[in-house]
């Protein structure tokens, strides 16, 4: 029990505001309250309805009173709660008096009518015809238009935010605010058209009430009291047009704010200052409307010192808005001097250019098209932006750096399902997927076809089929690799991003590196950089570790490494080739894993020796070999790693340390997922199996 009150304890103060209220027009339409009650009450009601159009007034822009429809729907319900408790009190007790139902009701009655309750009626009247034909109609087809435009006006809103994202003009998070405002103001002002149908008819509810409650206390009065018809008017009559009263003028003002809050642009200002600057900043309009109102006061008859006066008082508001107006112009006009003879200054509207205005090339970019923005909205259930997140947690511990941050965008140059990933703004690789199918990979052997769409997988283009969801488990059991359409985005990004990781890798990023080191290692980062090497070299031996997809996570090794040789050469190749050499272990292990033997495909030793004596020849850089003999050794090298792949091992080329460097560049787009390693740089732990000689037959 005492954790039931200390969870009401703990609950929010202002949101049980509404709750109460709720249960409080309950217990009203129950429970008969005393006269004390109903003058707290009808107090609270006018105050609300004051509360509501002030802040309907000097509410900036319509959507930040969002919550009003809400709050017109309780302060309605209130409202008419409060009619039935008072009709119940006036019929029970009117008898005894027009105090019968509190002070606040003899009030409208005796005082606001003058107790004469044939003028109260007429008042009342009066009051219903303004708020229900007037006010509540004019809000209520304002409200319906605004609806029905809002609706109909949000596609081109879309396309538009859409497009001015594309051309830069706006952030991915603007452009979601901005979404996010146009789903907001469509919702506003549908439940604005329905909220006005509860003013009319409260509007309504309150003429039949009070016929109601004249005829019951007519009948009551004459019949159970055996009070004459003039006492029983006098009484219940009266009673009646001052609880119509106190109902009519807080349902008055509820009206007329919903009447502001329809009619108000959505503009950041509130209305006054709208109206003060539309309607009186105009001289002209002010000085015209002087003159005949002046001329009305010359009329004899006329009360000619009131229209004078007011002619007199808008004719100075219009020289003091025509002065200021005219020294605001003066001021906008006003040009700064020459400096020192040269060109004249730009006027104010021209802002002058600066590096602002030239955005900064993304690093790494993902474009898709529309009907792949819920993949990456998290609103409507997308995953993909944590699966790239993923992606880069895995790929920066992999690798050894921070992978800097993927900037998603829309573009509607795109098909509906395509995407695009690009690097410092090119294009590196691009796809199509359906977010409402999945993409079945053939891995090179499956035991039957699987109805879908034929295609290609994007990362590695292997035979794939998009099928329906329905099908994945009879997919799965054909052999078939079976993904979702994120997760094919994810790993094409993930595997573009590895190949590319050496052109990420900048000289902030080393810079980083080597200060986290440094607080490690003082004396290797105080002997290295800048005495031994500068950080470009530096930076250029790490692009040229990443290019052959060696991590640089083991920077101490590294750092030692450059530190020892660096006194000896600066060249960033062959640095690169003694880091190599040091992270050996490291590179085997990456290509084998933990298998006990190493598969290597040798060249033919007299085929290596014309490759030295080439490389030797071209000064260290290339090869310059007859086309013929390239040709054919890039397919014997091609056919070797099929029967690799086939086999389930590894593609790893040994040659000499003279050209490995060379040898890899070469073969790095002919054959994918080749390793070529040096002698040098396999452990001398690791066992070797040659799987394959090449250039027996091409070295003759």
């Amino acid at each position: 029990m005492s954790a039931f009150f200390d969870g009401l304890k703990n609950a929010g103060k202002a949101g049980m505001v509404t709750p109460i209220l709720l249960m409080a027009m309950l217990v009203m339409l129950v429970i008969p309250l005393p006269p004390l009650a109903l003058d707290v009450l009808f107090t609270f009601n006018i105050a609300l309805s004051l509360v509501v159009i002030l802040v309907a007034v000097y509410t900036p822009r319509p959507l930040e009173f969002a919550v009003f429809p809400t709050v017109l729907l309780v302060a309605t319900l209130l409202r008419l709660a409060l009619n039935v408790a008072s009709t119940r009190v006036i019929l029970l007790n009117g008898h005894t008096g027009t105090d019968a139902a509190g002070n606040v009701i003899q009030a409208f009655g005796d005082f606001v009518v003058g107790g004469n309750y044939a003028v109260g009626l007429v008042v009342f009247l009066i009051l219903v015809i303004i708020n229900f034909v007037v006010v509540t109609k004019g809000a209520g087809r304002v409200s319906e238009v605004s609806a029905r435009f809002t609706l109909d006006a949000m596609p081109g809103k879309q396309m538009a935010i859409d497009a001015d994202l594309n051309a830069g003009l706006v952030s991915q998070d603007d452009a979601r605010r901005r979404r996010e405002e146009i789903a907001q103001e469509a919702d506003f002002y549908g439940s604005m058209d329905g909220a006005s149908k509860f003013v009319r008819g409260d509007a309504i509810a309150g003429i039949l009430i009070l016929v109601i409650n004249i005829i019951g206390g007519l009948v009551i009065g004459t019949i159970q009291h055996a009070m004459s018809l003039g006492d029983a008017a006098t009484n219940y009559v009266l009673l009646t047009i001052g609880d119509g009263l106190v109902a009519q003028i807080p349902s008055l003002l509820l009206s007329s704010a919903t009447a502001i809050i329809v009619t108000r642009v959505s503009a950041s200002q509130d209305m006054g200052k709208q109206v003060f600057q539309q309607m009186f900043a105009t001289p002209r309009a002010l000085y015209v409307a002087a003159g005949v109102v002046g001329s009305l006061g010359l009329v004899p008859g006329m009360p000619n010192l009131v229209f004078l006066s007011l002619a007199a008082l808008m004719a100075s508001s219009a020289y003091l808005n025509a002065q200021r107006r005219a020294a605001a112009d003066e001021e906008d006009l006003l040009v700064e001097p020459l400096p020192h003879g040269g060109a004249a200054a730009s006027s104010p509207e021209m802002k002058e250019l600066s590096w602002d205005d030239v955005p900064p090339v993304d690093l790494v970019g993902l474009e898709v098209g529309y009907r792949l923005i819920p993949m990456v909205d998290r609103s409507q259930g997308g995953q993909l932006m944590g699966r790239i997140k993923g992606v880069r947690r895995k790929l920066s511990q992999e690798l050894g750096f921070l992978i800097q941050p993927v900037h998603i965008r829309d573009n509607l140059d795109l098909g509906p399902s395509q995407y695009r990933i690009a690097l410092m703004g090119v294009t590196v690789g691009e796809g199509e997927v359906y977010t409402d199918q999945e993409l079945a990979i053939n891995p090179g052997r499956v035991f039957g076809e699987i109805q879908g769409t034929a295609t290609k997988d994007p990362t590695f283009g292997l035979d794939a089929v998009w099928i329906d969801p329905a099908l994945r488990e009879q997919a799965q059991g054909l052999g078939y690799t079976v993904v979702d359409a994120g997760t094919v985005v994810a790993t094409h990004l993930s595997q573009l991003l590895k190949e590319h990781a050496h052109e990420l890798l900048g000289h902030e990023e080393v810079q980083h590196m080597l200060d986290v080191l440094g607080r490690h290692s003082p004396k290797l980062m105080e002997n290295l950089v800048p005495k031994i090497l500068n950080l470009g070299v530096v930076l250029k031996v790490m692009q040229n570790l990443l290019a052959e997809q060696v991590s640089i996570r083991d920077l101490r090794t590294i750092a030692e490494t450059l530190a020892e040789h660096g006194s000896k050469s600066q060249d960033p190749g062959v640095l690169t080739a003694a880091v190599r050499v040091a992270l050996a272990r490291s590179i085997v292990q990456n290509i084998v894993g933990t298998a006990p033997e190493l598969p290597l495909i040798a060249l033919d030793p007299s085929l290596e020796q014309i490759l030295q004596k080439s490389s030797q020849g071209a000064g260290g850089g290339g090869l310059g070999i007859e086309p013929g003999l390239a040709e054919r050794l890039q397919k014997s090298i091609a056919e070797a790693a099929q029967r690799q792949e086939m086999a389930g091992e590894p593609t790893v080329v040994v040659v000499s340390p003279d050209i490995r460097a060379w040898m890899a560049r070469w073969l790095r787009s002919a054959v994918r997922g080749l390793h070529v390693l040096a002698y040098t740089e396999i452990p001398d732990n690791k066992r070797i199996r040659v799987v394959a000689t090449v250039g027996r037959e091409d070295g003759k």
